[in-house]
């Protein structure tokens, strides 16, 4: 049977069956290669697919009033993109690679014959969605209520969990993805103030950088600075259906 990186991610959950593996096979059979920077969707406009992110990373982002950017999530491979399409006409948000990608776009009724098929499948797509939900609620909380440093720390340590489950890297060294910039775009700060508050990062003996990594040298005082859960731990799924 194909690779399906979206069935992968649903194995970290639940064990499959080979009848819902071969469902979430079906929808990557439309693999498509696109290259950073390139945006797969704009705020505004319609949308009817949605899309498995396969290979690659990418971001959503709204833009504000005064022409400033707000990241909402960083994707990676085995995630859904435009999920909004199952309840809007005009998407809420854009999405653009981040790095050279490969999506794999579905018409929105496939989703209505998985929800059919296999509701068990449907009740991960919740879990994984509040799991995002909540990881979301928790920056937006941090926005308004802590330091920038704090802000900080926690953004690197949501990217290096999301970067280890997907690449394989280390417990505590990873090649950082993001630039200043985003990282200041997520977490509603200034790329100069992000440069300062790395710097403070480094001086406090939490984290070193060097050659486009990100290392973690005391990860129990940046989480304690972050104020940091890490939501896509502490599951309790046993209320999910049997597989059929």
């Amino acid at each position: 049977m194909p690779h399906s990186c979206f069935a992968e991610r649903f194995g970290d959950l639940i064990d499959l069956t080979a009848s819902e593996t071969a469902a979430l096979v079906r929808l990557e059979e439309r693999p498509r290669d696109l290259r950073r920077d390139t945006i797969l969707l704009r705020e505004h406009d319609p949308m009817s697919e949605l899309f498995i992110l396969q290979r690659g990373m990418a971001m959503s982002y709204v833009l504000l009033d005064d022409g400033s950017r707000q990241i909402l999530r960083f994707l990676f491979p085995g995630d859904m993109l435009a999920v909004s399409a199952l309840v809007y006409r005009d998407s809420p948000e854009t999405i653009v690679a981040m790095t050279d990608v490969t999506v794999c776009p579905f018409d929105r009724t496939l989703m209505a014959t998985l929800l059919i098929e296999h509701p068990r499948l449907a009740a991960v797509i919740m879990v994984i969605n509040q799991m995002e939900k909540v990881a979301l609620t928790d920056r937006l909380a941090a926005l308004g209520r802590t330091s920038a440093k704090a802000r900080v720390a926690a953004l690197l340590l949501e990217i290096r969990n999301r970067v280890r489950h997907t690449q394989q890297a280390s417990a505590t060294s990873f090649i950082q993805p993001l630039t200043q910039e985003e990282i200041g775009d997520a977490t509603g700060l200034t790329a100069v103030h992000v440069n300062r508050m790395l710097r403070q990062l480094e001086e406090d003996g939490m984290i070193a950088r060097g050659q486009g990594r990100m290392t973690f040298t005391d990860e129990g005082a940046l989480a304690r600075e972050a104020n940091y859960i890490n939501r896509f731990d502490g599951l309790d799924l046993r209320w999910l259906p049997a597989a059929r």
